[in-house]
């Protein structure tokens, strides 16, 4: 059971550092790019698309990071399918159709447990941005 939390650990440790990379430069670039426009819908519609694809685009590549976790450590059976099984446990779907073998059983909750936080802070960021630009928007002034 070590393992698996220590596996699963590293595994969320690694996750968390790609969310706070890429959430460092979602706030960033979308503070550089809210400004003065004569086309402030336009601006908000970019904004929030340009936001919430990259956000999309972190969570893919930590879903792949926990299915080469899998892979390394053997934890799906072959016939199951390392993205699906990644996906469906990231996400919380819990299908149950692909189970993970018997000594890894813990990591499919430890990778939903990391997907369910990693989706709550994606959303906060979502909000933070959609709040930003929208003040901007309505007042017209830049960032702070």
């Amino acid at each position: 059971m070590l393992m698996q939390f220590l596996v699963g650990g590293i595994v969320s440790i690694c996750n968390i550092t790609i969310h706070a990379l890429v959430m460092t430069l979602v706030v960033r670039v979308a503070r550089a790019s809210v400004s003065k426009t004569d086309h402030p819908t336009l601006l908000l519609i970019v904004t929030m698309i340009g936001t919430v694809s990259v956000l999309m685009a972190a969570h893919v590549l930590e879903v792949f990071v926990w299915s080469l976790a899998y892979l390394i450590v053997g934890a799906v059976p072959a016939e199951g399918g390392l993205v699906y099984f990644a996906f469906v446990s990231y996400a919380t779907l819990g299908y149950g159709d692909v189970l993970p073998v018997e000594h890894w059983q813990l990591l499919g909750p430890i990778a939903a447990m990391n997907g369910a936080l990693m989706f709550g802070w994606s959303t906060a960021v979502i909000f933070e941005v959609l709040q930003k630009t929208m003040a901007i928007v309505s007042t017209g002034e830049g960032p702070e």
